[in-house]
């Protein structure tokens, strides 16, 4: 099969995996596992996935020079990004999380006209504003009563650092995709994401009950490392080799659909017509932001 056409399915899945993770992680979190704890394990968990295939890898050396950058897109990837993404969906709701991050396209040119002088058009800077803009609707003005959701405001700007977050990991980590082979960059990615997770997550991690935890919440968790963590990392730098960033950024608009109706169908949220207003926002704003860019891709 044409490599290219390989890189659109590994990104759609990858987005399908992300977009059922809003409901499932939601229900794992606070009551049987700790966000920060969570954290702990996902990394641990894809640590020991990513060495254990990385033997079927190339032997490749991490060049010197290198390694700053490893350990930032570390940082980024796996553990800012992670855990004020988990903290934020343990204090708000599936439908908000799946939402926000669609700005993260936003973000990602945002930071890319900071940091490699990106041209901003009259265009680019209105998606921008509408983008923010549906975002902070739902931070500020959604606060409907929801199960299990004891802070929506705080959670969704959690949401917001996280998009920001990963929007950062993609740029900084695009050139080393270029160089190394994917199980070579996961593995040291996660291997220095434990050891950085450790002194933040062990306390909630050391609390949990695993000879309490339910059947279905030990195959969420199992859902969330073997899915959400070991496969879409490894999906999404596979996919990010091939395709250009701008076509990878569509699919990001595949997760709220997927998450909203997942969530909805399994009776953990509910749609409102701020979050429809806020969406509509939302999704212009990344469209006008990455319009341009996608016709070339």
């Amino acid at each position: 099969m044409d490599r290219r056409i390989l890189a659109l399915i590994a990104a759609f899945i990858a987005s399908a995996i992300y977009g059922i993770n809003h409901t499932l992680a939601k229900g794992v979190m606070p009551t049987y596992v700790q966000p920060y704890g969570f954290i702990l394990i996902r990394v641990l968990g894809a640590a020991i996935l990513f060495w254990a295939i990385s033997f079927w890898g190339p032997k490749e050396k991490i060049s010197k020079s290198d390694w700053p950058r490893i350990i930032a897109c570390a940082i980024l990837g796996m553990v800012i990004n992670m855990q004020v993404f988990f903290k934020g969906l343990s204090l708000s709701t599936p439908i908000h999380s799946s939402l926000i991050i669609t700005v993260t396209p936003i973000l990602v040119f945002v930071l890319s006209a900071f940091l490699i002088g990106e041209k901003l058009s009259w265009l680019r800077a209105l998606g921008i504003i509408l983008g923010f803009a549906g975002t902070a609707g739902l931070i500020l003005y959604d606060n409907t009563e929801a199960v299990n959701a004891p802070n929506i405001p705080l959670g969704n700007l959690l949401f917001v650092i996280n998009a920001t977050s990963y929007g950062l990991y993609l740029i900084m980590v695009k050139p080393l995709t270029n160089k190394y082979h994917p199980f070579t960059l996961m593995k040291w990615l996660f291997l220095l994401a434990v050891f950085i997770n450790v002194p933040i997550s062990y306390n909630e991690f050391s609390q949990i009950q695993w000879q309490k935890l339910p059947i279905d919440i030990i195959l969420k968790i199992a859902y969330v490392v073997l899915g959400t963590t070991f496969a879409t990392y490894l999906l999404n730098v596979f996919a990010i080799k091939t395709l250009k960033a701008s076509t990878i950024g569509a699919f990001i608009y595949l997760q709220p659909l997927i998450g909203i109706l997942f969530a909805v169908a399994v009776g953990a949220d509910k749609i409102n017509a701020m979050k429809i207003a806020a969406a509509a926002l939302i999704f212009t704003g990344v469209y006008l932001v990455t319009r341009r860019t996608e016709k070339s891709a």
